[in-house]
């Protein structure tokens, strides 16, 4: 396979299994242009290539993914959402449902791949971060890894519906409301998650989950994939993922959002965060035992 240049991400190919690590570690792997782009340049490449067998999804350095970056109150993304310099909710919405234009469906192609795919989850998986790790078919966390939507208190909706098809009725509106994280070790025992593994393990339990599945014939593993997410298509999920986008481009331009999010491009995104977070002591504002080990990095 030839190797291609990223600014983003870095691919790699090792007897079948084909890693795809987010490579914005001193930014936690938040998303910006051309992040969603490439993530799916990347799963077509490794969904048209026969000695792709496993897409393996990971973040580099101490993070799987802190969600979009708004530290400059977004303007990376201004010539999608905005017209003469002011917010058109008409151009983000089309923007923001349109499958080749839209980011979060852009890393929603792991769904789409033929291709099974373990998200491998460390540090912060927040927010749009969270979108993407849980449209993976498999996800292995560490256990002090943070999983959540602190998008559900301002400045966002639901993006691909995942948190609400992983969940039951009472923790999916428990979650969408308060915002509130799991651990890893929680997630995987509530089943939004597969499986949770103490940090040091978190590699050796993915590769020999891929390991496993290698022993299985690709098409029986594309069929069976195909299955089960034609029934959840089936209930409703590309009606949630187009509300969702939509919803979540109005949350981001109330008059509520719009002062939290001049407060993060004026004072400073830790500012913002510890208004949003204080009330309920989590994310960078919960005590130690609530946060990922900052000592639990992924090396490239």
């Amino acid at each position: 396979m030839p190797q291609t240049a990223y600014q983003t991400i870095v691919t790699d190919l090792d007897d079948g299994v084909f890693t795809i690590t987010l490579n914005r570690p001193d930014a936690l792997n938040t998303i910006v242009p051309p992040m969603p782009e490439e993530f799916e340049q990347a799963m077509a490449v490794a969904s048209r290539d026969e000695d792709v067998r496993i897409v393996v999804v990971r973040g580099a350095g101490r993070s799987f993914c802190a969600g979009y970056d708004f530290g400059e109150g977004f303007h990376h993304w201004d010539e999608a959402l905005t017209s003469d310099g002011r917010w058109d909710p008409a151009k983000d919405a089309a923007w923001a449902t349109n499958r080749f234009t839209s980011p979060h469906q852009q890393f929603f192609s792991m769904w789409r791949s033929p291709k099974p795919v373990i998200a491998q989850v460390h540090g912060g998986c927040v927010g749009g971060g969270s979108d993407n790790a849980l449209s993976a078919d498999i996800i292995i966390a560490s256990e002090d890894a943070v999983i959540g939507t602190p998008y559900s208190r301002m400045w966002g909706a639901y993006l691909t519906g995942m948190w609400i098809y992983r969940l039951g009725l009472a923790e999916a509106k428990w979650r969408a409301l308060t915002g509130e994280p799991f651990t890893g070790r929680e997630a995987a025992d509530i089943g939004l998650i597969n499986q949770a593994v103490p940090f040091d393990r978190l590699e050796d339990t993915v590769a020999q989950v891929a390991s496993k599945l290698k022993t299985i014939p690709w098409s029986q593993l594309a069929a069976q994939k195909m299955v089960v997410n034609h029934a959840y298509e089936q209930m409703g999920l590309g009606a949630v993922q187009t509300l969702g986008p939509i919803m979540d481009g109005i949350m981001r331009n109330t008059p509520d959002a719009r002062t939290w999010i001049d407060t993060a491009e004026q004072q400073g995104v830790r500012r913002a965060v510890a208004d949003r977070d204080g009330p309920f002591g989590d994310y960078s504002q919960a005590p130690p035992d609530r946060r990922p080990n900052p000592d639990h990095v992924i090396e490239l």
